[in-house]
């Protein structure tokens, strides 16, 4: 199709506009002609295919963003720079470990770094018994780095943990390019995929409680400090209450968090009531966690045709999702899809996150969902379990029973699976993708909740059949008969239900189980 001319048409004119939108749809034709039939009704997106598209789109405009390297040439402290995810080299330290670890923990960071965003060129690492407190790598390391950097035109460095302050102000001095640690890095992936209201506002004060210890003053922003009397040596402009601007920075830093502190407590009035609605119901409750990546969307898709996003990156889901379905015995349940979790989770996360993992706490089952295909999946066990417990004595609660489920079997390393099964209790092996494992999975959540019930027989009047109706959708119905005085079930109820339902159970038919 030819180009649209605009020198033809009025700027700003009704026969731009159209000539424009013909073109555009002239162009969306011509890419959607080769996958829909003509006549054929155009199948619609669910929701999470929607939110992916939305996301990679923005990724692209990312990627095609011009970059301009002539700031390093002209001068400019890298502070003033613009952070940019694009071209980066990923530093990490061996403290310990084989070397198979060191480099699944940088295999874990490359996707950090892709799922932000960037382009990772090339990766370093040390071995040292302890970071550097200077450099976090070292001098000698130093140098190597600022080579490679030269070389690949690189300009951010993604060092694989937490560096302070002084750290990150050395190495920055010394390469010339920006320098984020593991939880920046983390922190603005969260900012990228959170949707909701409440998941922004955690994303922010996460942000802020990270940034306010690292707060500091270039050149000329530390010169604002000349106390208050009127014949001091600060000149015109300068004198004031002797405030410096780092201090000015953290100041409005602590007032907006306490804003955001506000905004989320009123939000959690409104979690708690939707909170106190899903314990006074009968349904059990299943909340999917695990560490991030390891197919947690995918397998709640496969359980129940949901549509949530489902993307090949870490974090990509922010935002709890909650999805009901119905077992085979018929039996109605209840899903949460949760945030994963990652080895070093920050800690402004975890307090930050704390509504999404209290779907964790309140539920009745945990799925812990374990990526089968990474080379080290009992590292991920692990660390999710840290998370999981830290809440818990903090909470002063019990936590839920758990079913591990080792998801992507169909790309695991049969010696992993053999590891794992030979670890592992009450483990069940899947795939969401193939669907291998689903029904299996399916009747090890059947068999637990079976342990949860109450085993009665009740004899239901025919006037009652909101409670016939009610047994049916909330319980499992074994036997059904019918007699002169109403229908008779032999079923197993939530305990929750059976206690609603005394007025029906004849004294003698209760078994609790």
């Amino acid at each position: 199709m030819a180009k649209f001319d605009s020198s033809l048409y009025p700027r700003g004119g009704a026969a731009d506009r159209d000539a424009i939108l013909a073109e555009v749809f002239a162009d969306h034709r011509d890419t959607t002609a080769h996958t829909t039939h003509p006549g054929a009704a155009a199948p619609q997106p669910s929701v999470g295919e929607l939110d992916l598209e939305d996301r990679s789109r923005h990724r692209g405009m990312m990627k095609e963003t011009e970059i301009s390297r002539t700031e390093r040439e002209d001068g400019y402290d890298v502070e003033y720079r613009k952070l940019r995810l694009e071209r980066v080299v990923l530093v990490g330290v061996w403290t310990e470990g084989t070397v198979a670890e060191i480099e699944a923990a940088l295999d874990e960071l490359r996707a950090l770094a892709e799922t932000a965003g960037s382009e990772v060129v090339d990766t370093l690492y040390q071995k040292r018994d302890k970071p550097d407190p200077g450099t976090y790598i070292g001098q000698g390391k130093v140098g190597e780095l600022k080579a490679t950097i030269n070389a690949h035109d690189a300009d951010t460095v993604i060092c694989d943990g937490e560096l302070s302050p002084g750290q990150m102000i050395a190495l920055e001095k010394a390469l010339d390019v920006k320098v984020i640690d593991r939880t920046m890095l983390i922190l603005d992936i969260f900012a990228q995929h959170a949707k909701s209201r409440e998941g922004k506002t955690q994303v922010a004060l996460a942000q802020m409680e990270y940034l306010i210890t690292r707060v500091r003053g270039w050149g000329g922003a530390l010169s604002r400090q000349a106390g208050g009397r009127a014949g001091s040596n600060g000149g015109v402009g300068l004198r004031g209450p002797g405030e410096t601007k780092i201090e000015a920075d953290r100041r409005r830093l602590r007032s907006e968090m306490a804003k955001l502190r506000r905004e989320l407590a009123s939000m959690k009035k409104a979690r708690d009531v939707k909170a106190m609605r899903r314990r006074g119901s009968t349904i059990p409750k299943i909340a999917i966690a695990g560490y991030t990546n390891a197919g947690k969307s995918s397998l709640i898709n496969a359980l129940t045709g949901a549509g949530v996003l489902v993307e090949d990156a870490l974090f990509a889901t922010l935002d709890p999702t909650t999805r009901r379905a119905q077992l085979v015995d018929g039996r109605s349940i209840i899903f949460s899809d949760t945030v994963g979790f990652v080895r070093h989770l920050p800690t402004q996360l975890v307090e930050a996150f704390r509504s999404t993992l209290e779907e964790v706490l309140g539920a009745d089952l945990i799925l812990h969902v374990v990526d089968g295909s990474d080379p080290f999946p009992l590292k991920q066990i692990e660390a999710v379990r840290r998370v999981i417990l830290d809440i818990v004595r903090e909470e002063e609660v019990e936590a839920p029973p758990e079913i591990i489920v080792v998801n992507k079997i169909d790309a695991a390393d049969p010696l992993v699976l053999a590891e794992l099964r030979h670890t592992l209790d009450d483990v069940v092996f899947v795939s969401a993708l193939t669907g291998e494992g689903i029904h299996e999975l399916e009747s090890a959540i059947e068999l637990f909740l079976n342990t949860l019930d109450a085993h009665v027989t009740l004899h239901v009047p025919f006037s009652r059949g909101d409670v016939v109706a009610r047994v049916h959708e909330e319980g499992t119905v074994l036997a059904e008969s019918y007699t002169e005085s109403g229908t008779v079930l032999d079923a197993r109820l939530p305990q929750q239900l059976a206690a609603q339902l005394t007025q029906f159970v004849h004294e003698g038919d209760a078994e609790d189980e």
